[in-house]
């Protein structure tokens, strides 16, 4: 399991190939990565804060979640803080299992948790104003399906 937290930027693809060059026994390798989305196409800059600590305590929590869950060989979370400007990456989920069917619901958990209940604080910048963003309804929703699952 790896949990990372941190300011600075990553490349997806170098993270990826580490990543599945570190498991064994997996027949599939599943990711996602984030990027900072301009919904208005008037986003200045995003600043995302965090508690050091607590954060790191969560993911880790929800990734053995996601573990015991799943026959996953490993679980990668990153997820940045900071200011960070439109279309830079902002966030990556791998899970890698033995069958690509665990593999694709394990990270789809992870997104649905990193997007409602993860502890980051997100403030965005849009044409001079400054406004919080938060979970969706639909964000909430996807969550909650798990609860049946």
């Amino acid at each position: 399991m790896d949990i990372r937290v941190q300011s600075e930027p990553f490349q997806p693809g170098a993270l990826l190939d580490a990543f599945t060059a570190g498991v064994s026994g997996a027949g599939a390798v599943v990711s996602f990565t984030g990027l900072v989305r301009d919904v208005d196409d008037a986003l200045e800059h995003m600043v995302i804060e965090h508690y050091p600590g607590m954060t790191e305590r969560a993911l880790t929590k929800i990734a053995q979640d996601a573990q015991d869950r799943w026959p996953l060989s490993d679980v990668l979370i990153l997820h940045r803080y900071g200011e960070l400007r439109a279309e830079e990456p902002i966030m990556m989920v791998a899970t890698a299992s033995r069958h690509r069917k665990a593999a694709f619901e394990a990270a789809d958990f992870l997104m649905d948790y990193l997007k409602s209940r993860a502890p980051f604080w997100k403030n965005e910048r849009v044409a001079g104003e400054d406004r919080w963003v938060a979970a969706t309804e639909e964000d909430e929703d996807a969550l909650k399906a798990w609860e049946t699952r």
